[in-house]
């Protein structure tokens, strides 16, 4: 089983960056493919990014293409999401998971990991 800890959130004005990270512990993270998901108030976990195992390919929900990058680096076990652009609509938690899928899944109900989360707000 692995265990994974989001780091990085915080408080950003509108136009600002920031850079999320998730470390995994209890085991690799290579096996596994790595997506963030996002929860804010009253609504439901929805999908950000998600990355294959060997980092090669990378998928994101329109709401975040272009402004969004997720990468892993699978030596240090971590993975991020790099934010950049950020909008008052990308306020939320943000949750780190992963996956012993065989394709990248955009639902929650594909991932089998969870962290804890970390909040991002965005201010206007």
């Amino acid at each position: 089983q692995v265990q994974l800890v989001e780091s990085g959130g915080g408080l950003v004005q509108a136009g600002g960056s920031l850079r999320l990270s998730c470390a995994a512990s209890g085991r690799t993270l290579s096996p596994y493919i790595m997506g963030w998901f996002r929860q804010a108030p009253g609504k439901e976990r929805e999908f950000a990014a998600a990355i294959l195992r060997s980092g090669g390919r990378t998928y994101y929900s329109d709401s975040v293409k272009g402004r969004f990058t997720i990468s892993r680096d699978n030596a240090k076990n971590t993975v991020s999401l790099q934010m950049n652009s950020l909008k008052p609509e990308d306020t939320a938690v943000y949750y780190c998971a992963a996956s012993e899928g065989a394709t990248i899944p955009t639902k929650k109900d594909g991932y089998d990991y969870w962290g804890q989360g970390t909040q991002v707000t965005v201010s206007s």
